[in-house]
């Protein structure tokens, strides 16, 4: 995804683009600022993010949205997007944030994940291959740039536990991004289906399992058995589900009739 399309305008004028030499930086309960972060976030939940968040709350992703989601639509955006919702006090603090740092540092979402970079990213629809760029995120709480850690980016991703994020991600932005996605609004029935696909995943292995979809679609045996217990199974399904229904690109196969 692009800068533009997941970077709030109050923030994008502390982006610069990554050093050749490095991301100077370090976050640790030491650090003066240490969870000053965690506040008054306008913070885009991607789906896996929402899987990793439930699975860890023990919560049915009905029940995660209803509690912890704020879903808008985004102006120039066709689609609902989710947020992480704030708690409502006066510093509007991250739910998961306590004095002792992240209560859910294991399974935090990819923005956090990240964080003090910025990644944007494009599809290469000629050749089917992600594009992308870094930037630093300098604000001027965050001491963490004064610490004396330099990673290169690629070793900030594998430190931080990226790399699966951004596959998934990288196939859900191929859909938001898509050009037929970008024309209008969509009709309610396919709004309900994106949402769907993409936030609650218990919803969407009940509408697989107990729906024609396993009759409708010539699935590999093998995928067919994970979906009943493998989530990233399920969402890699929800995607090609999606990039067939809405994008009409040939992610299924249908069966012979």
């Amino acid at each position: 995804m692009t800068l533009q399309e997941t970077v709030p305008c109050s923030i994008q004028d502390m982006l610069r683009p990554l050093a050749k030499e490095g991301l100077r930086f370090s976050c640790h309960p030491g650090v003066p600022c240490f969870t000053e972060c965690c506040r008054d976030l306008n913070l885009l939940l991607t789906p896996y993010d929402i899987v990793r968040l439930r699975n860890r709350l023990a919560m049915d992703a009905g029940e995660f949205l209803d509690r912890y989601a704020e879903v808008r639509f985004d102006e120039g955006k066709n689609l609902a997007m989710v947020y992480l919702q704030m708690q409502e006090n006066d510093r509007r603090t991250c739910p998961f944030v306590s004095a002792a740092g992240c209560e859910i540092y294991a399974d935090r979402p990819s923005a956090c994940r990240i964080y003090p970079l910025a990644r944007a990213s494009r599809m290469d629809r000629r050749h089917g291959n992600v594009l992308e760029n870094y930037f630093v995120l300098q604000e001027a709480h965050c001491k963490g740039f004064d610490e004396d850690h330099v990673w290169a980016a690629e070793e900030w991703i594998e430190d931080q536990g990226l790399e699966l994020y951004h596959e998934l991600n990288n196939l859900w932005m191929a859909i938001i991004t898509h050009a037929r996605l970008r024309k209008g609004a969509l009709p309610d029935k396919q709004q309900q289906m994106f949402f769907l696909a993409s936030y609650n995943i218990d919803k969407f292995r009940k509408f697989v399992l107990e729906s024609r979809f396993l009759q409708a679609f010539d699935l590999p045996e093998q995928e067919v058995e994970a979906l009943s217990r493998d989530d990233e199974a399920l969402l890699r399904l929800a995607f090609k589900w999606l990039s067939f229904s809405l994008c009409n690109e040939p992610a299924l196969k249908m069966r012979q009739q």
